[in-house]
């Protein structure tokens, strides 16, 4: 999936839960009306109701319903990038700007990607990590 879908969907959900939830839904309703305007009227409706649900969710503690609407929305993002890929700039402004800033530095730290690639061959060995790494060989 694409990054930027996982990214917006995760931060999306997160963001609508917010105070600043409105300028979340404006925003990729915008997106949305301009890469397909005929469903741009339904997604401004599903967003209230994913609002409706991720509050409900939150309090009665059910995580596993809030992971559920994130993935509903990563997967409807990435539709939306293959619709249109270069929509990708519009979606990161968005995510930068409005998505991103309205989300606690707890949540923020949940919509960052880290892709890693390696091979090796003829034996070799490849470490990779996100984070720290402590090697110790004998």
């Amino acid at each position: 999936m694409d990054p930027i879908a996982l990214a917006a969907g995760t931060a999306l959900v997160s963001a609508i839960a917010a105070d600043a939830w409105q300028g979340a839904r404006t925003g990729l309703v915008a997106v949305w009306h301009r890469v397909r305007p005929e469903q741009a009227e339904a997604v401004d409706a599903e967003l209230a109701e994913t609002r409706a649900q991720v509050l409900a969710a939150r309090q009665a503690g059910e995580a596993d319903t809030e992971q559920a609407l994130v993935a509903d929305w990563q997967l409807r993002i990435q539709a939306l990038l293959r619709a249109n890929p270069a929509v990708a700039v519009e979606l990161r402004r968005l995510l930068d700007t409005q998505l991103a800033p309205a989300l606690s530095p707890e949540e923020q730290s949940r919509i960052g990607t880290l892709m890693m690639r390696a091979e090796a061959s003829g034996g070799g060995r490849v470490y990779q990590a996100g984070r720290d790494q402590h090697i110790i060989e004998q």
